[in-house]
């Protein structure tokens, strides 16, 4: 029997900057995705928490500067969680409503995701995710002083920087795995998951944020999905965007892959962790691919139609 499990990852910053721009998204989101269980896919989807995460670590920020004899900040754990809640709430229901409206009923399930990372991930070391407001000088040195890294993006201009380490297991997996059993749409690791780090029986969460394509990988490999898909604005993969080698491909070997990687033809913060991760699951799995395709036509990507098949 073909494998139908199907990890879905979508891109970043594709729920846009405020309630509405989200409920627009989602809807879009909603619809690829029903798609895809209209075509009997056992589908878990994972999502960027970007820039909600920020959003939230600014205004749990502002919140305890009301009052700060009195209030603490969020920890950036924290912060992970209820993006992963507040996001999850907008797309279970939106991909439900799809989904009824088609005339399948189906459970959809949003399951807050703990990801352990490494206590000594070099990540640590050197941070490298931008997050919250803008701060001024003072705020910046003052953030130094309680220990959190900081970086001038702009003259004048500081921002909080922190660490994005590994994905090495995903606590709630049994759970993620039991809901699609069961035949539900999975909503999980959202964000990447929230970081924690194993001590004894405890998990404490982590001051990082996980790249999520690297934890959409391992949630296809733990899962046992054959199919890992970055859904994004882009129709396909681009080698040397903004050169003049830039060329879209449809289907490459990882071999061939890697090689790009080595040359730098892929921006870092956008396009290199979908192809790293793509190259990490393929590599780990027999049998499987990784599709990098447009939302609007995942579909046809998995399919062969569009998109770009990412093979050993």
């Amino acid at each position: 029997m073909e494998n139908r499990r199907i990890v879905v990852a979508l891109g970043r910053n594709a729920f846009g900057t405020t309630f509405n721009e989200q409920k627009i998204n989602v809807s879009k989101a909603a619809k690829a995705i029903a798609d895809l269980v209209e075509d009997k896919y056992q589908v878990v989807v994972t999502h960027s928490n970007g820039p909600q995460v920020g959003m939230i670590q600014t205004a749990m920020t502002e919140y305890a500067r009301l009052e700060p004899e009195d209030r603490t900040v969020a920890p950036m754990s924290v912060c992970g969680a209820m993006s992963e809640g507040y996001i999850g709430y907008d797309l279970q229901n939106a991909i439900r409503e799809e989904l009824l409206n088609r005339g399948i009923y189906k459970t959809v399930s949003t399951v807050i995701t703990q990801v352990r990372v490494d206590p000594f991930d070099e990540a640590f070391s050197n941070p490298t995710k931008i997050i919250g407001r803008y701060m001024t000088k003072e705020e910046a040195e003052a953030e130094e002083e309680k220990g959190n890294h900081v970086v001038e993006e702009e003259p004048g201009k500081f921002r909080r920087i922190i660490a994005a380490p590994m994905p090495i297991d995903i606590y709630e997996i049994d759970a993620i795995k039991a809901l699609l059993d069961a035949g539900q749409v999975v909503i999980a690791a959202g964000g990447g998951g929230i970081p924690v780090l194993q001590q004894g029986t405890h998990l404490k969460g982590a001051s990082a944020i996980i790249e999520k394509d690297y934890t959409a990988a391992k949630l296809a490999e733990f899962t046992g999905a054959k199919t890992l898909l970055f859904l994004t604005a882009a129709d396909k993969l681009t080698i040397g965007l903004g050169t003049d080698k830039e060329e879209e491909v449809d289907d490459i070997k990882v071999e061939a892959l890697v090689k790009h990687i080595n040359e730098g033809d892929f921006p870092a913060i956008t396009t290199l962790p979908k192809v790293d991760a793509s190259v990490r699951f393929v590599s780990a799995i027999e049998g499987s691919r990784a599709v990098i395709a447009n939302l609007e036509k995942a579909k046809d990507a998995l399919n062969g139609k569009t998109g770009t098949t990412i093979t050993a």
